[in-house]
């Protein structure tokens, strides 16, 4: 009967970046709950997944990092959109609502003479 050679040794891992599971749960956050942590999200995933690019493999994490980055922007993206529909809205309330003044005040002056 032959002998199996011994399995391969395999490296450990190396520990995951401090931020890069910091980085997925403001992303998420910013996505689900409150849009204003995203770009804190895209920032904080950013700058982990720059240094656990320069690190060499000492450091792990990026698919984390890279995830909450990717979250902060996209969350970032909603937050915008929703500031310029906000604006938009309120200009035309502003707009809609200056017009019917007018219209209510000039009807009801005529009617009055």
């Amino acid at each position: 009967m032959t002998q199996q050679p011994p399995a391969p040794a395999y490296a450990p891992l190396p520990p995951n970046h401090p931020q890069a599971t910091t980085a997925l749960v403001l992303g998420i956050l910013g996505v689900v709950v409150c849009g204003v942590i995203a770009p804190f999200a895209w920032n904080i995933g950013g700058k982990a997944v720059q240094e656990i690019d320069a690190s060499g493999g000492a450091w792990g994490g990026r698919t984390e990092a890279n995830a909450g980055r990717i979250l902060g922007i996209v969350g970032t993206a909603l937050l915008v959109l929703g500031v310029l529909a906000f604006v938009a809205f309120m200009v035309m309330f502003v707009a809609l609502g200056t017009a019917s003044f007018t219209t209510f005040h000039t009807t009801h002056h005529r009617m009055m003479r």
